[in-house]
């Protein structure tokens, strides 16, 4: 048997604004961005360049519970780890674009590690992995 996760949902406060930061600043591809009349909201998808399997859920909330977690999905902890097989050059431009850091790049035994934060305060971690994991 096989098995992998497809897609993470990540509650949104708009869909658009979700996608200028996670398209236009971290330079992910849209997957599909298609309309579900049935239940009046999107199906936006999005993932890294390059990736293969999992993919973002770009979710919009449609009430007050699910807006509470909008940027606080972990309780505050990293929520998304971000791969990268250049660090440097990723921090520096996401960097250059205004992205804020919050925990500044450090050497941990399994890599260079930095934590950022997505457009509503959700915690990522930045990381190229030097100890041989894939």
């Amino acid at each position: 048997m096989q098995q992998s996760i497809v897609h993470i949902s990540l509650v949104v406060r708009d869909y658009d604004e979700a996608l200028a930061f996670y398209v236009g600043v971290l330079g992910f591809e849209l997957l599909e961005d298609s309309y579900q009349a049935e239940q009046d909201k999107r199906w936006v998808v999005v993932r890294p360049r390059g990736a293969q399997e999992t993919s973002l859920l770009l979710a919009r909330a449609s009430n007050a519970q699910q807006e509470a977690f909008i940027g606080d999905q972990a309780g505050g902890r990293v929520f998304l780890f971000l791969r990268s097989d250049d660090f440097w050059r990723d921090y520096d431009d996401l960097r250059a674009k205004g992205v804020r850091f919050v925990r500044e790049p450090k050497q941990a035994e399994y890599g260079l590690v930095a934590v950022f934060l997505d457009l509503y305060g959700t915690r990522w971690d930045l990381v190229e992995f030097t100890d041989g994991r894939a």
